[in-house]
C-alpha cells in the first residue's frame, strides 16, 4: 500500500497551540509510517521537524493577499501532484483559501481545523471566515468551537469532529522537575523566601485580561502574593505601557513582574499557588488551564469558551465572570486559604482530568482516526 502524504499548512511555524498541534500530528504521523509536510512561512520552531523527519515547504502562506492567495494556490497545485499528496489539512483560513483552489480537479481531500471563533462583522467577512467550514472533514477544537460551526456555517455532524487540544502528560507533570530550576527561576523574578505566587501566562494583548488581573491583586487582602505574567508584547508596546501605568497607580511596582519568555513552563506552574486565565474574551480551547491542572496547580479562569469543557469548578479550580476584577480577587482569597488537605485533593483531581480527557495521544488518535476516516473513503 502507497505511503500516505500528509500536508499541513499553517502560517508559521512559532509559539501557540495551533502550531504545537501541528508539529504533534506531523510527528506521530512519521511514526506511523506517513509521510508528513508541512507548508508555512517559516519560523523558529521550523527547525524542529528535522529531528523527527518531518519536511518543510517554506511559502508566504500567511499573506491574506489575494494575488498572494492564488499564487501560493497554483503552487501548492504543483506540489499536491508532484508529491502526491493524500490529505491537505490547513490550520487557517488565509492558508485555507490556497488550499481548497489547489485541492480542486485533484483527487487529494481537504480538512481544515477550526482554532477559535471568528468575528465578523459583515457579509464579506463572514464569506472569508467561511472555508474553515468548507474541508470534507472539519476538526473543532472545543464544543465552544463546534456550536459556532453549527450555528453560522452549517456545518453538520456527518463533517464536524470534535478533538480538544492535548498536552504532553509526561513533561507537564510534578515528578518531572529538580528543585534546582525552580530555585533559578524565584531568583530570575526577584520572588522572596515565602512569597505566594499568582502566575499568568499569555501574551500581552488586551483580549488576555491582564488588566483585571492587576486590579484583583490590588483587591487582595494578603499582601504577600506576588503576580508574575509571562508572555511577549509581540509589538503591543502601547498596551505593555498601559499595564505599566495600572501597576504604578495600584502601587504594585514591588509585587508585578512581566516576564516576555520562560524556557521551563512545567517548573513556572510548579512554583506558582495559583494560576490565572483572565481573558475578557472566550478562548476557543486554552491549554494553560490543562497545563496548570496537569502540574497539580488550582487554576481560576473566565467563565466562557473552552475553559467551561477544560475545568471542573469547585473541583480543579474556579471560574469566575469575564472582566470582573472582584469576584476574580474573591476566587484568589479562596484558593489561598485553602487547606493543605483540600488543596491537595484539588490538584490530584486536577491531574487526573488532564491525563483523561487532554493528553496529546488522546488528540493523536483522534487526529489519525480523521485522516483514515478520508483515506478509505
Amino acid at each position: 500500500m502507497k505511503k500516505p502524504v500528509i500536508m499541513q499548512v499553517i502560517p508559521e511555524l512559532g509559539a501557540g497551540g495551533a502550531e504545537q498541534g501541528c508539529i504533534d500530528v506531523a510527528e506521530t504521523l512519521v511514526k506511523s509510517g506517513a509521510r508528513a509536510i508541512i507548508v508555512s512561512n517559516g519560523g523558529h520552531r521550523v527547525s524542529e521537524l528535522s529531528r523527527f523527519g518531518a519536511e518543510h515547504i517554506d511559502m508566504p502562506v500567511h499573506s491574506k493577499n489575494p494575488l498572494t492567495i492564488m499564487r501560493n494556490a497554483a503552487r501548492l497545485k504543483r506540489i499536491i501532484k508532484k508529491e502526491e499528496v493524500s490529505i491537505v489539512h490547513a490550520r487557517s483560513r488565509a492558508p485555507a483559501w490556497s488550499c481548497i483552489k489547489a485541492c480542486r480537479g485533484t483527487k487529494t481531500h481537504f480538512m481544515t481545523t477550526c482554532h477559535a471563533p471568528y468575528n465578523f462583522n459583515g457579509d464579506v467577512k463572514k464569506k472569508y471566515n467561511s472555508v474553515m467550514a468548507q474541508g470534507e472533514r472539519v476538526i473543532a477544537i472545543s464544543h465552544y468551537v463546534a456550536d459556532y460551526l453549527r450555528k453560522y456555517y452549517a456545518v453538520g455532524d456527518d463533517r464536524l469532529r470534535i478533538i480538544p487540544r492535548g498536552i504532553q502528560i509526561e513533561k507537564f507533570h510534578p515528578k518531572m522537575l529538580g528543585p534546582k530550576t525552580m530555585i533559578d527561576l524565584l531568583k530570575l523574578w526577584r520572588i522572596p523566601e515565602g512569597g505566594r505566587i499568582i502566575l499568568m501566562p499569555g501574551r500581552l494583548t488586551r483580549w488576555k485580561g491582564h488588566h483585571v488581573l492587576i486590579e484583583a491583586i490590588s483587591l487582595v487582602r494578603d499582601k504577600d502574593i506576588y503576580c508574575v505574567m509571562i508572555g511577549s508584547d509581540q509589538g503591543r508596546r502601547e498596551y505593555r505601557r498601559e499595564l505599566e501605568t495600572l501597576i504604578t497607580s495600584k502601587n504594585l511596582g514591588e509585587r508585578v513582574r512581566t516576564i516576555d519568555h520562560c524556557d521551563d513552563m512545567p517548573a513556572a506552574y510548579m512554583m506558582a499557588d495559583i494560576v490565572v486565565s483572565a481573558s475578557i474574551d472566550p478562548e476557543g480551547f486554552g491549554r494553560v488551564p490543562v497545563e496548570a491542572q496537569a502540574m497539580g496547580c488550582p487554576i481560576i479562569a473566565t467563565n466562557h469558551g473552552g475553559a467551561r469543557e477544560t475545568i471542573i469548578p469547585g473541583e480543579t479550580g474556579y471560574l469566575v465572570r469575564p472582566g470582573s476584577a472582584k469576584e476574580l480577587a474573591q476566587a484568589i482569597e479562596k484558593v489561598l486559604a485553602m487547606s493543605p488537605k483540600d488543596r491537595a485533593i484539588m490538584s490530584t483531581k486536577g491531574m487526573a482530568n488532564a491525563a483523561h480527557h487532554f493528553s496529546k495521544e488522546l488528540m493523536m488518535e483522534r487526529t489519525l482516526d480523521v485522516y483514515e476516516e478520508l483515506l478509505v473513503s
